[in-house]
């Protein structure tokens, strides 16, 4: 990195370079860099020519002018106790302000002198002239205060001791008649409503508005007292000497953060190493660079690194688990006690404490070449307030969704990541305790439907895609069906309908779906209504809807769409109640018939609100383990299609319940459930992008 002629400073404006011996090889570097080749070597040689840094005259006289600096700051004890002796003030904020005024003005007095020798002389002068310009003006308003607040205390004593019974009596002859007033106008009210002059609800706002007019004049009355004025008096100016005296310390600091940012810094750096040195110690590099409070969070994550992350991966405070390389060997020569479940999920804690680990790594590093970047370029890093007010105005987000993104690591990300190693190895009911990795066989027998999982994988796919399908549509059409016919103006019991509608939703669905499973059951009275029907009375022609695939298929279908019906309903009937009614009637005026309102008007904004909800009602009846399993168990089984280990009617997520939890082949279990989990993503997302609502969110 060259030497620039000019430093930015922290807005971006450029200022000539007060080191002499810097600007010439910038000067020289700048011709080098536009010569031909005949004037390189000239060039070449006046660099080397010039004069080293310690015998440079610029930087003999910075030596010198740092010599008597350093004599200054050495006095800056024996003056503050010159100052504390000559200021005669008690308060200690104002003793500390005068005390750094006066020290200040001692400071920008020297620096004044030396102004066109450096840009750090520059921002010294600047800064103290600040601070002995407002503190002292700061103390007197301080002072002028605490005499106010002197005289309100006295004065509130002094009122205390004063008699005011005729005050006092004023204050209870005018409440009484005030409170009169309110109950006569709260009486006239009362009146009115019962001539119908007023509705219900407009006497109840009326009153209410009777009683707070009353409060308001009676309080306003009771501070005019002399000792509630007095204690009024004391409390304001409390307040203003407790909120001036952080509002003038915060004006001073944001004075000279501006300050800061708008005098350059020139340093001899041209390459940013002190983050590369530094790279391994969060923290250091900040500490390198003076940014003290700042490197304390960044040491503590070195701690983290080098005490828990590091000593984790390597196997060290493990359960049973040998850190990462337990994730590759999944206990394969363990002992007898150990389980390739355990190795594998304390493996990936491993990876994922070190990726934190490396996170933090590279969050060190990004912050000091950053700053060490923009300080080769001339610009200054933010001190402590210019940090901290930073945080405070941009960092709650941060600091908000840090706890839950630690808490999403662990309790979402760790579970997927096991989910999707374990599909990788041949965990089944012969390799429960080790197992061992295996590459791509289990979805290789999912994608040839070979094996006794994959067998069956493709007819219960099809059937669980029917199912949604189906189910899901159902349920929406008679939720949104019965949400239009109630909201009509025309339909009397409103109340009732919505009630009733709204059963199935409130009544558990457990019970609902065991009451219809024990109805349809064998010789269950629908079953018998059923044959009654159709006619079936030989024992040979009797139906058994639990028996019957369709027939159990059918019955599920009408039960989902049934029990999802409410919560369509619910959630209908609030849009359709909020649709203009302005809407319909201009649409009426133009000669619109009801149903080119209901297909123009409310179709539209119904599934423009709606539609991200509906889409997540067909995911959710993807995944509708209950039902499936409560209604018949996932049967009536046919061994021929789907094996030993599903029904006619399971769908994915019962089968593979069946497969994992009942059989224990968590191998193939897995493979399944990222099949079916990448399938539910892509869908849910084509679904959710081709939405209005989703795309003028994205815009």
């Amino acid at each position: 990195m060259k030497y620039k002629v000019t430093v930015l400073d922290g807005i971006g404006n450029a200022h000539p370079r007060k080191n002499l011996r810097l600007k010439e090889k910038a000067v020289l570097e700048e011709r080098l860099e536009r010569a031909d080749k005949s004037e390189r070597a000239a060039i070449r040689a006046e660099l080397k020519a010039l004069p080293k840094k310690s015998e440079h005259p610029y930087e003999k006289k910075l030596r010198a002018v740092r010599e008597e600096e350093k004599k200054l700051l050495q006095g800056t004890r024996e003056r503050r106790s010159e100052y504390f002796s000559e200021i005669k003030d008690q308060d200690p904020k104002i003793r500390k302000w005068l005390l750094a005024a006066a020290e200040s003005e001692e400071r920008y007095r020297f620096y004044e002198k030396h102004l066109d020798l450096s840009y750090d002389f520059e921002l010294e002068y600047r800064k103290h002239f600040e601070i002995a310009s407002q503190l002292p003006e700061a103390a007197v308003e301080r002072r002028s205060l605490l005499d106010g607040l002197a005289e309100a205390k006295a004065e509130l004593e002094k009122v205390k001791s004063e008699d005011h019974s005729a005050a006092k009596a004023e204050y209870e002859e005018f409440r009484k008649q005030r409170e009169e007033e309110r109950d006569a106008q709260k009486k006239d009210l009362g009146e009115m409503r019962r001539e119908g002059a007023i509705s219900a609800k407009a006497l109840i706002n009326e009153r209410k508005q009777a009683d707070l007019a009353a409060a308001d004049d009676i309080n306003a009355k009771k501070r005019s007292l002399p000792v509630a004025q007095a204690k009024a008096k004391r409390k304001n100016l409390k307040h203003r000497l407790k909120i001036d005296t952080k509002n003038k310390e915060k004006i001073l600091n944001s004075d000279i953060s501006d300050i800061r940012r708008k005098t350059p810094i020139e340093v001899n750096k041209r390459i940013p190493w002190v983050s590369w040195v530094t790279l391994l110690i969060p923290g250091l590099g900040q500490l390198a660079l003076g940014q003290r409070f700042k490197s304390i969070p960044f040491f503590l994550g070195t701690l983290y690194i080098y005490l828990i992350a590091l000593p984790y991966a390597l196997g060290n405070g493990n359960y049973r688990g040998d850190g990462i390389a337990g994730l590759v060997s999944l206990a394969a020569d363990g002992g007898r006690l150990d389980r390739s479940i355990i190795f594998l999920i304390e493996g990936v804690l491993a990876v994922i404490f070190l990726v934190l680990a490396l996170l933090l790594l590279y969050l060190s590093f990004r912050d000091v070449h950053r700053n060490e970047k923009n300080i080769i370029k001339g610009m200054r890093f933010n001190n402590w307030f210019e940090t901290r007010t930073a945080l405070q105005r941009d960092g709650f987000p941060y600091f908000a969704s840090a706890p839950a993104a630690l808490v999403t690591i662990f309790i979402v990300i760790l579970p997927i990541a096991v989910t999707v190693l374990i599909s990788f190895t041949n965990y089944d009911p012969n390799h429960q305790s080790k197992f061992v990795w295996q590459g791509l066989v289990n979805y290789k027998q999912i994608v040839a439907g070979q094996g006794i999982a994959g067998g069956p994988f493709w007819l219960i796919a099809g059937w669980t895609v029917i199912w949604t399908l189906l189910a899901t549509s159902l349920a929406i059409f008679i939720g949104f069906t019965l949400a239009l016919l109630v909201n009509q103006e025309r339909i009397y019991g409103k109340r009732f309908f919505r009630t009733i509608y709204l059963l199935p939703w409130a009544v558990p669905a457990f019970i609902t779906i065991m009451f219809f499973s024990i109805l349809f059951a064998a010789n269950a009275p629908l079953t018998d209504l059923l044959n009654s029907i159709l006619g079936n009375t030989q024992p040979g022609d009797m139906l058994n809807i639990k028996n019957t695939a369709w027939g159990t298929r059918i019955v599920l279908i009408l039960l989902q769409g049934w029990l999802g019906s409410s919560y369509i309903f619910l959630l209908s009937t609030g849009i359709l109640q909020g649709i203009p009614g302005d809407l319909y009637e201009a649409a009426e005026i133009d000669g619109a018939t009801g149903f080119q309102q209901t297909r123009h008007i409310t179709i539209p904004l119904l599934l423009y609100q709606t539609a991200p909800l509906m889409i997540g009602q067909y995911t959710f009846n993807f995944n509708n383990f209950s039902i499936i399993y409560l209604f018949n168990g996932g049967g009536p089984f046919e061994p021929s299609k789907y094996g030993n280990m599903a029904g006619s009617t399971d769908i994915l997520i019962s089968y593979i319940y069946k497969l994992t939890i009942e059989n224990q082949y968590q191998g193939i279990g897995s493979a399944i459930t990222v099949v079916v989990s990448i399938f539910i993503i892509f869908v849910t997302w084509i679904g959710f992008s081709r939405t209005k609502a989703f795309k003028e969110e994205s815009l």
